[in-house]
């Protein structure tokens, strides 16, 4: 048998040093550090990360897309920083990413080193002092309630103009609003849970789905317009009451479930008859969340109403919108407190005293009276 060591003092000194590096936390795998990239990723990280089977399909995507190429072969350990941001890099120049997509990228490709880490495959993440892309969130610009009143007029079929109001006035994603079944809707608490999702799979077809995270688990208040609408719905288009489909509200005329493509393109004909710009179907979740911000609703509890996995989620896409209400929350002031001077003004030039003084005030009854007016 070969010795790594010279002599056996050496081999003690070894020994020593990895039983200290047990102790102490510090201790690493070397061994393991030899598997590739592409074995660690796809037969530890992936199975690590208690997603659903679409999930799973899309980090495969990534892996097989942006990483595999690059690194597949390579073993884990012989990643060095300077590679790990070189690679960064390539994401936009070689692989035309951009907006918030690199970020998204390189946030699961760097989980993998990091859990090579917590399992001591290797000592250090290459990434751990390598800044991720910067996280881009496009400003979003949501159609206001005029623009979503004439996309459900012009709706070419009530199944259309249904699904439209129905996702303003809700926030809905496309496989929520696609799914939603008879018996997660209570007429009488006035509430929608939401608990599951249409999707498609490559060689699957469509169905059923957990939603992607804990987070998009949540119980929406209905308002009565909200649930007039369902009822009359549900009324002149009864849901099936057997088969695969039973419960389902929103179905094509053959009674099979839609799909994300068809209802895309029914919103953009919809558009076209409209006369406005073509929109996308989440666009009208946006809408939703414009219509809780400017009404004074908390990031919190728009959050909880997308099914957002945290606030600064929130906070990222709308902060713009947080902005404008504010500005308008100014303006209300402002608008309040120049009526008030105004009604002072007035009230003290038709009241002039004989003494020819006009008095500095009129009763806060007065004001508060005129104001309302």
């Amino acid at each position: 048998m070969t010795s790594l060591h010279r002599t056996s003092t050496e081999a003690d000194r070894e020994l020593i040093k990895q039983e200290s590096a047990k102790l102490d936390g510090s201790w690493v795998d070397r061994s393991a550090g030899k598997v590739t990239v592409a074995d660690y990723a796809f037969d530890t990280w992936l199975p690590a990360q208690n997603i659903i089977g679409r999930t799973e399909v899309e980090y495969r995507g990534v892996l097989n897309r942006y990483v595999i190429p690059e690194w597949g072969k390579r073993e884990i350990r012989s990643i060095k920083p300077s590679e790990a941001g070189a690679w960064q890099q390539l994401l936009i120049s070689k692989y035309e990413l951009s907006g918030s997509t690199p970020n998204s990228v390189a946030r699961r490709v760097r989980s993998i080193f990091k859990l090579a880490t917590i399992d001591r495959v290797i000592a250090v993440s290459p990434f751990a002092r390598i800044k991720a892309p910067t996280l881009v969130e496009s400003t979003v610009d949501p159609p206001d309630l005029a623009e979503v009143m004439g996309l459900v007029a012009a709706a070419y079929h009530p199944r259309w103009s249904a699904l439209i109001d129905l996702t303003a006035m809700t926030g809905l994603r496309s496989g929520e609003a696609r799914g939603l079944r008879v018996d997660r809707i209570d007429f009488q608490r006035k509430a929608l849970r939401v608990d599951e999702q249409l999707v498609y799979e490559r060689g699957k077809g469509l169905y059923f789905d957990d939603l992607k995270t804990g987070a998009g688990l949540r119980t929406l208040p209905l308002t009565d317009e909200a649930l007039d609408l369902l009822a009359e719905y549900i009324a002149k288009n009864p849901p099936a009451t057997d088969g695969q489909w039973s419960g389902l509200v929103f179905t094509m005329q053959d009674g099979e479930p839609i799909g994300e493509s068809t209802l895309d393109w029914a919103l953009k004909a919809t558009c076209r008859y409209a006369g406005v710009q073509p929109r996308h179907w989440h666009e009208l979740r946006h809408h939703y969340a414009s219509v809780l911000i400017a009404g004074g609703e908390n990031p919190k509890v728009v959050q909880k109403r997308l099914g957002h996995k945290d606030v600064l989620t929130t906070l990222r896409i709308y902060s713009h919108l947080w902005a404008e209400a504010e500005e308008q929350t100014r303006s209300v002031l402002d608008d309040a407190r120049r009526k008030a001077r105004e009604v002072i003004a007035s009230r003290a030039a038709d009241t002039v005293q004989p003494t020819g003084r006009i008095p500095e005030r009129a009763s806060p009854q007065e004001v508060s009276a005129l104001v309302s007016a």
